[in-house]
């Protein structure tokens, strides 16, 4: 088993951010970095466990197309795998039918090289730059949720 991380590291934090960035209206259902106890149980093996990996939601009617996503971050050099619709691809390995029981059908799983997990440069350098504001927004970090009074 996959020692579990307290965070996740700063190149996996990056992808969500600079999508929220690029896609500030994107749907986030299927976003992940750290996984459940049940994910952990089901796959000890995940780069979750070690934050070294990013689930990233598939939202076309936003812009965030995964497949083309998959296809393009095939030539990043910081990337060990990638799973969505059914299909994985490694450099060492190329792309075969993946056979995992989460096919990935609703998100992208973007799993990072040792070694690259500080290296937050650009996740999406073919997609036009975000603007300013969009950038600021995704870098904030959400208030805790109230307790609610009882």
């Amino acid at each position: 088993m996959i020692p579990l991380a307290k965070k996740a590291t700063p190149a996996a934090i990056a992808v969500l951010r600079q999508a929220t960035a690029l896609w500030p209206k994107r749907k986030k259902a299927s976003d992940g970095l750290l996984p459940s106890k049940a994910h952990v149980h089901q796959n000890p093996n995940s780069d979750h466990n070690s934050g070294y990996a990013v689930d990233l939601t598939h939202d076309p009617d936003k812009g965030v197309y995964c497949q083309v996503i998959y296809t393009e971050l095939q030539k990043d050099p910081r990337v060990k795998y990638l799973i969505f619709k059914g299909r994985i691809w490694s450099a060492k390995n190329g792309e075969q039918i993946y056979t995992g029981i989460n096919k990935h059908n609703k998100h992208l799983h973007i799993s990072i090289k040792e070694g690259c997990g500080d290296d937050t440069s650009p996740w999406f350098p073919w997609v036009p730059k975000a603007k300013a504001i969009n950038k600021v927004k995704a870098a904030v970090r959400p208030l805790p949720k109230k307790k609610e009074a009882k």
